[in-house]
């Protein structure tokens, strides 16, 4: 596929192809277009030339209700709208029971802290959810995207912005959320990818390396050379 933003490329003849219920992970360096893969999974744009199929479907051939139902995303920066904590985890799935919110959410290791607020899920927090943490902003989206219970999960730099006290949280969160899915992940710490079923090294819009981490080690470019340096 070949994806351009105005008159700048930004994907040339980038080609993959992602099992279901298998892990992929985007990697390289900022500006490379590994967000803009991604988005083109969901259709937030339309690509130039080529196809983005989800089982065997052009993306352009679903409707917009049926192609978010096959997706979650948990983006870098987390957006939740000035509304009760409950209604935001309910977002993707609005006919939920308080029941099953508060079960994602337990899954999401963010039950404790919701508790633990002066109305508990009846908590109306601020628009884009100033009142939270980062750590707890992004529980949450995880606890929207479990209650969603989409097949394809795309985690964009979900851990990029948590301190380390909750890391292991959103770890513990993340593994209840992928459990049985379609994976991408798009990740700047390799260590976080070393155990996807395939890796995907883009710079300047094209892929310039792919396998396993075994694979990639061997290769000694780009996957190599990050991978060293983070060590």
């Amino acid at each position: 596929m070949n994806f351009s933003y105005e008159k700048r490329q930004i994907l040339h003849d980038v080609s993959a192809v992602i099992p279901d219920k298998s892990t992929t992970a985007v990697i390289g360096p900022s500006g490379s277009g590994k967000t803009t893969f991604c988005n083109l999974i969901s259709r937030f744009w339309d690509i130039d030339s080529g196809s983005v199929k989800i089982g065997g479907v052009d993306v352009r051939d679903y409707t917009l209700e049926s192609l978010m139902s096959q997706i979650s995303v948990v983006f870098q920066d987390v957006y939740l709208f000035a509304d009760t904590i409950e209604n935001n985890i309910k977002f993707g799935c609005p006919n939920a029971t308080h029941e099953q919110v508060v079960s994602a959410a337990k899954s999401a290791c963010c039950d404790d802290f919701i508790e633990s607020l002066p109305d508990g899920y009846n908590t109306v927090i601020g628009e884009g959810g100033a009142s939270l943490s980062g750590g707890e902003k992004q529980r949450i989206s995880i606890a929207r995207a479990l209650l969603k219970n989409a097949p394809i999960v795309i985690l964009d730099e979900a851990t990029a912005n948590v301190d380390p006290e909750n890391e292991d949280r959103l770890q513990s969160a993340i593994q209840a959320l992928t459990k049985d899915k379609t994976v991408i992940m798009i990740a700047h710490r390799l260590t976080t990818v070393v155990g996807a079923d395939r890796i995907y090294v883009l710079k300047d819009g094209e892929i310039e390396e792919q396998g396993t981490h075994e694979e990639l080690i061997k290769q000694h470019g780009y996957y190599r050379e990050v991978f060293d340096l983070q060590k």
